[in-house]
Parts: C-alpha cells; structure tokens; sequence
C-alpha cells in the first residue's frame, strides 16, 4: 500500500478515509507517471481541534483548515509554473517516503455542504490536493497555482469527480 492511514477522528472510519486516500494517492503518482508501490505516504484523519494545533504549530496560522502537508523533501521548482522535479525512484521493495498529510473532518464536511460537493469527491480532491504538495507543487505564485489546479482537474476527472474549481459541473459536484 501507498497510503498508510492514521484515524485519530472515528468519524473517518464510516467515511472510509483509508480507502479514498489509497485511492486519491495512486490517481495523483500513476498521473505523473511514478510507481506508487515504490512511495509510501501517511495520512492522519483528525478533527478541526488537532489540525488548528498542528496548524499553529507549522504554519503559525492557530485555526483549523482542511489538509495540511509536510513534504519529505523539497521538489518545488525555482521558475514560476515549471513542473517540479520528480522524487527520487521509489524502489518497490523498500518504498521511500514522500512526506504526511493531515485531513480535519470537520472543515471537510462543512465545506462539502457549502459548496454543495459529495463529501468523498471532496475529501478525495483535498487529497490530491495534499499528495501533489508532497510532490513539489504548490498554489502560492499564480503560474503554479495554475499548473497546480490544472493537474488536480485532470487527475479527478480520470476518477470520475468533476472540476472541482467549476460550480455545479458533473455529477459528483463542481
């Protein structure tokens, strides 16, 4: 397995967090044309509470938000919407790490409900979301944010989940 899941919130459990982010994990690496049996990731499903401390802790933002990432090493690129460098190859029998992500439930299913998304299709997009980080890219410099979203738009769609950047397209949400 790519993924190894960490459930500190039980509620994960019934929305079978272990399962969306293998799922999720797997898209985003097969997309980029990497061997996910050669990585290994580790997914924590918390709450609002542990995320707003890790938040604080890491970011200095004391608040909760809905996935945090923690890279193994930096991918990112020098030039502005260049695709970053790809990780060294993951060996399929002693896989190497790319790094943690931490998904709030909370925020989660708040911000499904706002935006009127199926909490899977929204959860899986954040964990796309949260391995491309791990992979070097990034949304703070508007060429990567573009490259960045373009890529998360391309990999849940061959999921079946609509551009999520797009209000009301398809039929598992925008």
């Amino acid at each position: 397995m790519l993924t190894d899941t960490i459930i500190e919130d039980d509620r994960w459990e019934a929305a079978d967090l272990p399962a969306l982010a293998e799922r999720a994990a797997v898209a985003a690496l097969a997309h980029l044309g990497l061997t996910p049996e050669g990585y290994e990731i580790a997914v924590l499903g918390c709450d609002d509470a542990r995320i707003a401390t890790l938040n604080a802790d890491f970011r200095g933002k004391p608040q909760p938000t809905n996935v945090l990432s923690w890279p193994d090493e930096d991918l990112s690129p020098d030039i502005p919407g260049a695709r970053p460098e790809p990780p060294p190859h993951g060996d399929t029998e002693d896989p190497g790490p790319l790094g943690d992500i931490a998904i709030a439930y909370d925020t989660c299913q708040r911000e499904a409900a706002e935006q009127g998304k199926p909490f899977a299709a929204h959860v899986t997009h954040l964990l796309v979301h949260g391995v491309l980080h791990l992979l070097g890219y990034d949304h703070i410099r508007d060429a990567d944010a573009t490259l960045m979203e373009a890529t998360e738009v391309v990999i849940l769609g061959k999921l079946g989940i609509g551009d999520p950047y797009r209000m009301n397209e398809g039929p598992n949400g925008p």
